[in-house]
């Protein structure tokens, strides 16, 4: 029988969730896993992943697309275009509530042709997943969840508002 092939729910998701925590005045983080094909600055970097602020005051030209998502933000004072493939991101939660969604890592894709080679960061050996939630599910809410995940980071990245 043939098989279906339908486009990858993540980024919609990613869209909805970010289009939620707006309007609900909350502040939407992305937890990135970091590698060839993403484009953050590496002082930011700590295990393998950044968590991204990509609330519309901290950003700028904010794009959540199919394949990408992409913005400049200042880190550090300094601005910084970023470039993170939908693949790459692992979780996007509210930062006051810690509600959002986890999702499971994509194997990488060429990026030749999108991220030029001298402009990406160096690939890191070490991931790990960060659920988005800062209370385990109840059994009757949700489905199990891997008991190993970590909390949702616990410090607030360096991107500074910008007006």
């Amino acid at each position: 029988m043939n098989e279906i092939r339908t486009t990858s729910t993540r980024p919609y998701l990613l869209r909805a969730l970010h289009e939620w925590c707006t309007d609900n005045g909350l502040t939407p983080y992305l937890v990135v896993q970091v590698d060839e094909s993403v484009q953050v600055p590496l002082a930011f970097v700590q295990d393998g992943q950044i968590v991204l602020n990509a609330s519309y005051d901290a950003t700028s030209g904010l794009q959540m697309g199919n394949e990408f998502v992409h913005f400049k933000a200042r880190f550090g004072g300094k601005p910084h275009e970023i470039m993170v493939p939908v693949g790459r991101v692992l979780a996007i939660y509210a930062r006051e509530t810690g509600q959002g969604m986890s999702f499971p890592p994509e194997e990488p894709q060429a990026m030749d042709d999108v991220v030029p080679p001298a402009s990406r960061p160096a690939a890191s050996a070490k991931v790990q997943l960060v659920s988005s939630q800062e209370n385990p599910p109840s059994e009757q809410d949700h489905a199990p969840q891997d008991d190993d995940l970590p909390p949702p980071p616990t410090k607030r990245p360096a991107l500074k508002l910008v007006k």
